[in-house]
C-alpha cells in the first residue's frame, strides 16, 4: 500500500508540474485572489475528473484516447499562448481569452488532458480509484495556486511583457506536447 501510494504521489506531482508551469504563464495576466481560488479548485476538479473518466474507459481505448488527448491539449495550449502573446501588443488591455468563463474552462482542459491518459493506464492496473483521483486533485491543485502566485508576482517585474512572456511559456508547452 505505501509504494503504490508514494507512485501515486509521484504521479500526482508530474501532472501537477503542467498545471504549476501553466500557471506561471497564466499569472502574468492581472488576476484578482479570487479568480486565483477559482481557477485552482477547476483545475483540481479537472485533474480527478479526467483520470476517473480514463480509469472508467478501459483497456482498448488507451492508444487511441492517449494520441488524441496529446494533440488536443497542444492545440489548446498553441491557442491560448499565441492569444496572450497577440493581446500583449494590442493597444486595448483587454485579452481575447481572459482567465474567466470559457477562458479558465479551455485551461483546464488543457492541462489535464494528460490525466485522462495516465488514468487509462492506471485502470488497467487496477489503481485505487479514490486515492488517485483525491492525490491528483489535490496536490494539482495545490501546483496550480503556486504558479498562479508566482506569475502574479513576476508579473510586475516584467510589466506589459509579462503577458507576452506567459504566452510564450504556454505556446512552448503545447507546442511541446504536439511534437
Amino acid at each position: 500500500m505505501l509504494g503504490e501510494l508514494v507512485t501515486l504521489t509521484i504521479m500526482a506531482c508530474a501532472l501537477g508540474m503542467d498545471a504549476f508551469s501553466m500557471g506561471l504563464g497564466m499569472g502574468m495576466i492581472t488576476l484578482r485572489l479570487r479568480q486565483i481560488f477559482k481557477i485552482g479548485m477547476l483545475i483540481g476538479v479537472f485533474h480527478m475528473v479526467m483520470p476517473l473518466l480514463g480509469m472508467s474507459v478501459g483497456k482498448q481505448l488507451t492508444i487511441y484516447f492517449g494520441n488524441l488527448a496529446t494533440w488536443i491539449g497542444g492545440i489548446l495550449l498553441v491557442i491560448l499562448g499565441v492569444q496572450m502573446i497577440y493581446s500583449s501588443f494590442r493597444s486595448t488591455d483587454e485579452p481575447l481569452i481572459t482567465p474567466k468563463g470559457l477562458g479558465v474552462w479551455l485551461f483546464a482542459v488543457s492541462v489535464s488532458l494528460d490525466s485522462f491518459s495516465v488514468g487509462l493506464s492506471l485502470g488497467i492496473f487496477g489503481a485505487k480509484i479514490i486515492v488517485t483521483i483525491l492525490l491528483f486533485g489535490m496536490i494539482s491543485m495545490g501546483l496550480t495556486w503556486l504558479g498562479l502566485f508566482i506569475g502574479r508576482k513576476t508579473q510586475k517585474w516584467f510589466g506589459s511583457y509579462g503577458e507576452a512572456l506567459g504566452g510564450c511559456i504556454l505556446l512552448s508547452f503545447g507546442l511541446k506536447l504536439l511534437w
